[in-house]
Parts: structure tokens; sequence; C-alpha cells
């Protein structure tokens, strides 16, 4: 019968959107599965507070808290997720290793790359996205201080995820998902196993993601789904064919079509 004042998340993606899910929870009947979807919670959130501990995800920002149930890993989409307040400090990121900096730095990266390339934008999310695309070539091929690239890279999350709020994430955000719930693997990496083989959709982004791949000297993981069990597959193509949001944003209404189950196994026994 008495609720908190409110709920604090401090840390990455994954505790930033934990944060978001407990604040929904504690007012809303049910498990969380139950509202893992689009527009499924019917009562406001507990106030809630995010402070982000790396940048790169924009889950400070996004109406989506992503969560692994039992049958998918899909998010509570809806217009009482996202934070009542957000502290940016860029001084809280500066203890990041690099690669964690660098995959994480790409799920902004691919953000702005998803959504200015889908079916869903608009002059709001393109204004967000042009601005975010921007500072990640400065980050990640300029010469930048560190002071000055972690500034730049927590407004870069941050603007890339008002971008993808307001449009929508497409193929490598879709495979990823499928990654994370069969094989746990991370967000951003994930991201980046997947991006590096999409030349067919985004062939200017993916130039240029090899370009800041190579800077970095950051090594893509390969060979992960080579292994994989028939039921393993099948599980992790049905994940990624239930996110149909993200797929109409990418190729369109009849994307049914071009992206079959047989086409989507191939593209994963690539990587």
């Amino acid at each position: 019968k008495e609720q908190p004042s409110g709920i604090i998340g401090i840390g990455g993606g994954t505790l930033l959107d934990l944060a978001k899910a407990v604040s929904i929870m504690l007012t809303n009947n049910g498990e969380t599965k139950d509202y893992q979807g689009w527009d499924l919670v019917k009562n406001p959130a507990i106030y809630h507070v995010g402070i982000p501990t790396i940048s790169g995800t924009g889950a400070e920002v996004s109406r989506t808290t992503v969560l692994t149930g039992p049958e998918r890993k899909l998010g509570i989409n809806s217009d009482y997720t996202p934070f009542d307040q957000v502290v940016l400090d860029s001084e809280l990121t500066k203890e990041v290793p690099k690669d964690q900096w660098f995959y994480t730095g790409m799920d902004c990266y691919i953000h702005c790359i998803e959504s200015l390339n889908g079916e869903f934008i608009n002059s709001f999310s393109r204004t967000y996205g042009e601005t975010a695309l921007e500072l990640c070539k400065e980050v990640f091929l300029g010469s930048l201080e560190t002071e000055e690239s972690q500034d730049k890279l927590m407004m870069a999350s941050w603007h890339g995820g008002m971008s993808i709020a307001y449009s929508q994430v497409g193929v490598a955000h879709a495979m990823s998902y499928g990654l994370g719930f069969v094989l746990g693997t991370k967000h951003g990496i994930g991201n980046c196993i997947v991006f590096n083989y999409l030349e067919d959709y985004y062939p200017e982004g993916v130039a240029i993601f090899k370009k800041m791949v190579e800077k970095h000297q950051v090594d893509i993981p390969t060979g992960i789904c080579s292994d994989l069990t028939e039921e393993q597959m099948e599980k992790m193509i049905n994940v990624a064919l239930s996110l149909e949001p993200l797929w109409e944003n990418a190729l369109g209404e009849k994307w049914k079509s071009i992206m079959t189950r047989e086409k989507l196994r191939s593209m994963y026994l690539k990587m």
C-alpha cells in the first residue's frame, strides 16, 4: 500500500532499463512479460530518475525498457517508460574499458543509421539523428581529447535515443535481439556483430563503421552462430522476426516477403 517516492537507476543500459521496469511494475499488476510489446502499460510509473555511467545505449531517454522474458527478448515500449529526470555527467564514463566504450558507442551510431534510413523517419527524428551521427563521427573518426570525446559521446547517446524514440531502429537491432536471447550476447557487441554484415541494407553506414573498427583496432567476434543447434537457430529466427515494427521500418510494409526465414538463417550463419 505504500509506494516509494521515486526510483533511481545508476549504471549502463541494463541498469537504466531495470529501473524503468521497476517503476512501471510498482503501479501495474501482473508480470513484466505481460507488458513486453507496444503501449500495453495502463498506469503511470513511479517517478524515476536515470543517471547513465556509459554512453551510447540511449536508455536514458528512450521509451523502451528492454527485457529478456521467458519467450522472447522485447522491450516494454510505452509513454510511461521514459525517465522523469535524467542526470548527464560525462565524468561518470571515464573509467569505461575501451572495448565496452566502443561497442556501446556503436549502439548509438547504429541507432542513427537505422533511424535515418528507415520508413518511419520524420523531421523531428531526423534532426536528432543527424546531430547524433555527426557527433559519433567526431568521436570515433576524429582526434578529440579524452574529456571532449566523453562529453560528445554522451550528447550523441541522448540525441540518438531521442531519434529512435520517435521513429524506430532496424535490421541490426532485430537480429541482435535474437543473438541476445539465445546466446546471451551483450547488446552492443551483438549490434556490431550483425552490422558488420549489413552492406546490402546500410552500405554507407557499414563502410564508415568498418573504418571506425579499423581505427580503434577492435576485434568483432566471428563464427558465433556456426555451432548452433537447429532448435537454437529456430528460436533465434523467431525472436528476430517477432520485432515487426523494426522490420517494417527497415524494409517497408512488405518486409515479410523480403526477410524470409531462409534469408534470415543464411545471414545468421555468416556471423
